[in-house]
């Protein structure tokens, strides 16, 4: 064992930067999976904890106030009955912000789907005006118990009275009202009620919903959210930061691993002598495995501590999101679990990549066999002595050939150098696409800066003449967002009429051409896999007890609702109900504009009519996703910077053969460097390219497929600018020539008894 120790100590002196780089590199995967594993129980247990600890409602049904909701408490798979509750839109405001709430009379506190007071009190009778704010309306009004907050365009005003979690679905500007539980004279007159379900088997919502809606009738039934929607709304952005994070880690995992598997293959063909002379002194096999084994293990465990050890003790301190998650991670219940199953399962697979390479020194004989004169590969190809031909520089054509005529090695340690390339441009591509977002929202769905919604006292062309005065308004266009029940009944979706034909709204495009004539409508790609429908296809939705028939003949790229949203044109909405009037404002600023200014500025003209909100941009919850992607980049560089030296090291050992050959016909030691660098620089070359040209099209599929899971659509992925690609692969192409510049000088200039014991 002593032997052993020694032999991997002295191979540590004199590969320091390769084990730095290894325990690095290391470290950083096992922080990534680290991160990913924070995230997604950050994303989904302060839900299911609220879910679980209010007895949370699986299905929500908004009725009309004559439906009859006795019937559900008969219906097969219903537990238990809430409600139902008289409920009215209102809009409250306080301290310059306002907000579009749900009124819900909720005389005591409902056995299910309780809401959890994070702060003052339940509503008291002797205080009629006294409400109850979920938590996120009470952030977005800057309200706490105790505030007065007032109802524009009324005289009235509620008091706080407390902040309570919710498990509904959140309270989100300009899309979903938030929640405000008061008592039922607070309510005045109810437009609707809402009942609350509980099931006995979860899993049968979309069956309960269907057979709900049937009992109580499609015309009593105006809005249906489930769990489901809830969840998947409350986990959000954070759950796809631990997917990219995990996606990235496991890609950097393979990467390492066959680095190190390509690393170990490398120094047992330059010390095949070194372990046949330990194995004539009595070295087992087993004992030369356990060499290398030891000592990749050691480097992978250093690597996996320090990393567990710093999210430990400074994850919570990452700004943002990432130590928000970090912080609740450390209090659930699996966290001590995670913190060592993941460092464990990493130094396990790389150490059995170590090991299947690390087997190979095993089978060394003991009695080293004389290396061949010259490898099958190693004569000129016809091609390399037309170059010479040709006069172009030696160096450049012996180069080439000494890079691509090992048949085998060759190609693998392309491979390995360019996995961790191709991850860096799927990397890229994933921050094109968040800029593209950012910079470039009328591509990705969101041809409009704000929202405005017009209290009933104000006209519509009141609204708009008031809206289109606005110097750095560039389009005002009017439109109407209802709820609608799916064919089977078994969910709700949004129905948008927007702008009219001859002022169309420009939606983005992925499929298909805009809905120009009658019934013509284009749909997201979420409400598309919800019907299992396609564009051309005709669908039948319903709203209160009206049915409108649509010919979808576009899919467009649909941020908001989980992409569940059907859209035509205001025109098409009213030839159904000729009464229907304009209740929002969709604005198309100039460009330059400052969409927070001419909120303000608008807010401030329309004197308490206007409602003003910005479009919720989905790359404003992603914004922590910039700093994982730049610390991903690094941790995939050293892994690069690994196979670099790895492979500079095999081409140095390979090159020993032929040095004395290259002497002989006359080449100086510059020129004999400039082989191995020009060799070392064609690997980087091939890999760079191999990675640009598998890497975009993977991005784009990754991407797409993400959107189109999260119902926003395929058709969002952005790849790097051609000079970016360029940039990457000529700093690989150019860090490889440097990095190979000494070693191969150092090779060129051996002195001849050195090169003889080499080639022997």
């Amino acid at each position: 064992m002593r032997a052993t120790l020694r032999w991997a100590h002295s191979d540590l002196r004199t590969h320091r930067g390769e084990a730095l780089f290894l325990v690095l590199a290391t470290a950083g995967i096992v922080v990534s999976l680290l991160l990913a594993t924070a995230l997604f129980g950050y994303a989904t247990n302060p839900w299911q904890r609220v879910f679980t600890q209010a007895r949370g409602a699986h299905v929500w049904l908004h009725t009309a106030p004559s439906a009859d909701t006795g019937k559900l408490t008969g219906l097969d798979g219903v537990e238990s009955v809430t409600g139902p509750y008289p409920t009215a839109s209102a809009t409250l405001a306080s301290r310059g912000a306002r907000a579009a709430v749900e009124l819900r009379g909720t005389p005591e506190e409902p056995s299910v789907g309780r809401p959890l007071l994070t702060s003052g009190h339940w509503l008291d009778s002797a205080n009629p005006d006294g409400v109850i704010l979920e938590s996120r309306l009470a952030r977005a009004l800057l309200a706490a118990p105790g505030d007065t907050l007032t109802l524009p365009g009324t005289d009235r005003t509620v008091t706080v009275l407390g902040v309570a979690d919710s498990a509904e679905k959140r309270y989100r500007p300009g899309e979903q009202p938030g929640l405000v539980w008061a008592q039922p004279s607070a309510v005045g007159e109810p437009r609707g009620r809402v009942v609350a379900l509980r099931l006995t088997d979860p899993e049968d919502t979309d069956y309960a919903v269907q057979r709900a809606v049937t009992v109580l009738g499609s015309g009593a039934v105006s809005e249906v959210s489930t769990w489901k929607q809830a969840r998947a709304e409350a986990q959000g952005d954070n759950r796809l930061l631990g997917q990219v994070l995990g996606l990235f880690g496991l890609g950097a995992l393979v990467a390492a691993g066959l680095a190190v598997h390509g690393a170990i293959g490398t120094r047992i063909r330059g010390h095949l002598r070194d372990i046949s002379v330990l194995k004539a002194i009595g070295f087992t096999p087993g004992q030369v495995v356990r060499v290398f084994l030891i000592q990749h293990l050691a480097y992978a465990l250093l690597g996996a501590l320090a990393a567990a050890a710093v999210v430990q003790g400074l994850g919570s301190r990452i700004p943002g999101r990432l130590g928000d998650a970090v912080g609740v991670w450390h209090g659930l219940p699996g966290h001590t679990v995670a913190l060592l199953v993941v460092p464990v399962a990493v130094v396990l697979f790389i150490g059995a990549t170590t090991g299947l390479a690390a087997w190979r020194a095993g089978r060394v004989p003991p009695v080293p066999v004389p290396r061949r004169a010259a490898s099958p590969g190693g004569r000129l190809s016809g091609a390399a002595r037309s170059a010479l031909g040709l006069r172009l520089p030696p160096a450049l054509v012996l180069g080439w050939h000494r890079a691509f005529s090992r048949r085998l090695r060759s190609p693998a340690t392309v491979a390995r150098l360019a996995l961790p390339l191709l991850l860096i441009v799927v990397a890229m591509s994933a921050w094109t696409t968040i800029d593209r977002f950012d910079g470039r929202p009328e591509q990705v769905g969101l041809p409009t800066s704000l929202t405005v919604h017009a209290d009933s006292g104000l006209t519509d062309r009141a609204a708009r003449t008031l809206l289109e005065d606005d110097p750095q308004v560039a389009a005002a266009y009017p439109g109407v967002e209802v709820a609608a029940l799916v064919p089977g009944q078994t969910a709700t979706i949004a129905l948008r009429g927007l702008g009219t034909r001859q002022d169309p709204y420009p939606y983005s495009l992925a499929e298909g051409r805009a809905a120009t004539g009658r019934d013509e409508a284009v749909a997201g790609q979420g409400l598309l896999a919800l019907l299992d429908a396609r564009v051309g296809d005709w669908v039948r939705i319903t709203v209160g007890d009206q049915p409108q028939v649509l010919h979808i003949v576009g899919r467009s790229i649909e941020p908001e609702n989980a992409g569940r949203v059907i859209s035509t044109s205001l025109d098409t909405l009213r030839e159904n109900d000729p009464g229907l009037g304009p209740t929002l404002y969709e604005l198309r600023l100039r460009p330059g504009a400052d969409p927070d200014a001419v909120a303000d500025r608008l807010t401030a003209a329309g004197e308490g009519y206007l409602d003003v909100h910005a479009v919720p941009n989905p790359a404003d919850g992603l914004s922590p996703l910039r700093g994982v992607i730049v610390g991903l980049i690094v941790v995939l560089a050293l892994i690069g910077l690994i196979e670099l030296l790895t492979a500079i090291g095999g081409t140095v050992r390979e090159g020993e053969r032929d040095l004395l050959a290259l002497k002989a016909i006359g080449l100086s030691p510059r020129q004999i460097t400039a082989i191995t660098v020009v060799s070392t620089g064609c690997t980087a070359l091939v890999a760079a390219i191999l990675a640009t040209g598998l890497g975009v099209p993977l991005a784009h599929w990754l991407i797409d497929a993400q959107g189109a899971s999260s119902g926003i659509g395929s058709g969002i992925a952005a790849g790097p600018s051609a000079w970016l690609l360029l940039l990457l692969g000529a700093a690989a192409v150019a860090g490889a020539t440097a990095l190979a510049a000494l070693p191969a000088s150092r090779a060129a200039r051996r002195r001849l008894a050195d090169t003889l014991s080499a080639v022997a």
